[in-house]
């Protein structure tokens, strides 16, 4: 995988770019996607955006998301707009199989392809060009810092502002992480200047769900959260019946995994949701508890240090137990 840099003098000129991210994309997925989306088109170049699933309807306010195709829905035109792209960039996700169905489509594709992420462990030879720096706070402060890098700051207007600072604000739990740095508030002062409402924003993102979320959000705390003080972690465990019972649509359980890490000295929180392909885990943790390796291990997954997701085939009570059993083999690590 050569440096991004590299990459600059051919999108110089006009092509025809199509821009993916992770499933079930997240604040910073679809905010990144969309921020590099009016970058480039505004260098002239003809852009699709493609969502490997469908995503939540509380981002459908970014400027742009109207415009993105949703692969599982379309995926006859998805497929045609991928096959005649010039350049494919890849955004908040390190390895293919991380867009589900969209990922054997984008293996065999002849084009460009260009990464842009802040996981661990990339899969750098399936990309022609791209970086992955897991110090960065979000991938949206990856593609303002390649803005910035292309010479062309000059063309962040205030739609780009507001999907980039976006993907910042929730991948930086609105500036409380250990990855806010300074670059990330010096970038936002700079979106200010390009004309961001960061309130505006702020209220699409936290002030924008249903009657229903809320109750159930009450329902989960009282009812399926379970602490291992001995352990300093906590366990959150949302069943089919709980999904059905609220009407959850995509995005309703955005936030919820963090609620444990307010209580003091629990270190570690696993949330864990029974779909109906899969149990999907997510992990937090605090301090020097790493998450990655954790998800790793026992669930198929990975992330960043303190926050990973995982999944397993495994039935809920069986992927309950065997938390238990990997927060106890990781006690010399937790307590």
């Amino acid at each position: 995988m050569k440096p991004l840099k590299d990459i600059f003098p051919l999108i110089a000129q006009p092509a025809r770019v199509v821009i993916t991210m992770h499933q079930k994309p997240d604040g910073d997925a679809m905010g990144s996607a969309l921020g590099l989306r009016g970058f480039l088109k505004q260098l002239g170049h003809e852009v699709s955006v493609i969502s490997p699933t469908n995503w939540a309807s509380w981002l459908n306010w970014m400027p742009g998301c109207e415009g993105v195709l949703n692969f599982e829905k379309y995926r006859e035109r998805s497929v045609e707009i991928l096959n005649q792209a010039d350049y494919l960039f890849c955004l908040d996700f390190n390895i293919f199989h991380r867009t589900k169905n969209l990922a054997a489509v984008l293996a065999g594709l002849n084009c460009v392809k260009v990464l842009i992420d802040h996981h661990e462990q990339p899969d750098t030879p399936s990309f022609n060009y791209g970086i992955s720096d897991i110090t960065k706070s979000s991938t949206c402060e990856m593609v303002y810092d390649f803005i910035v890098a292309s010479g062309n700051d000059r063309l962040i207007n205030a739609d780009i502002a507001q999907c980039l600072y976006a993907g910042v604000v929730t991948d930086t739990g609105s500036f409380r992480f250990s990855s806010t740095h300074a670059t990330v508030h010096y970038m936002v002062a700079r979106l200010m200047e390009a004309g961001l409402n960061h309130t505006q924003v702020h209220s699409h993102l936290f002030d924008n769900f249903l009657e229903n979320r809320l109750r159930f959000i009450g329902h989960i705390l009282s009812n399926r959260m379970e602490f291992f003080y001995e352990y300093n972690t906590a366990l959150i465990a949302i069943t089919k019946q709980d999904l059905l019972k609220y009407e959850i649509k995509t995005g309703d359980t955005e936030g919820l995994v963090n609620y444990p890490l307010t209580v003091q000295g629990i270190r570690l929180v696993g949330l864990v949701i029974d779909r109906d392909e899969e149990r999907k885990w997510s992990f937090r943790s605090k301090g020097d508890f790493d998450c990655n390796t954790f998800a790793r291990r026992y669930f198929n997954g990975g992330g960043h240090f303190n926050a990973s997701g995982g999944n397993t085939k495994d039935g809920l009570q069986q992927t309950i137990e065997k938390f238990k059993m990997a927060i106890k083999e990781n006690e010399h690590l937790l307590v």
